[in-house]
């Protein structure tokens, strides 16, 4: 069964939506980091 975008929301992980599929930690974290700034 192939994963939908409310499953993702489901499991807590829909903060990373737009993080690029294989990226790395680096990215991981630089994302996360700019979306703590916006807030």
């Amino acid at each position: 069964m192939a994963e939908t975008q409310t499953d993702a929301g489901r499991d807590g992980d829909d903060h990373l939506d737009d993080v690029e599929p294989g990226a790395g930690c680096t990215e991981i974290w630089e994302h996360l980091s700019e979306r703590r700034a916006e807030e």
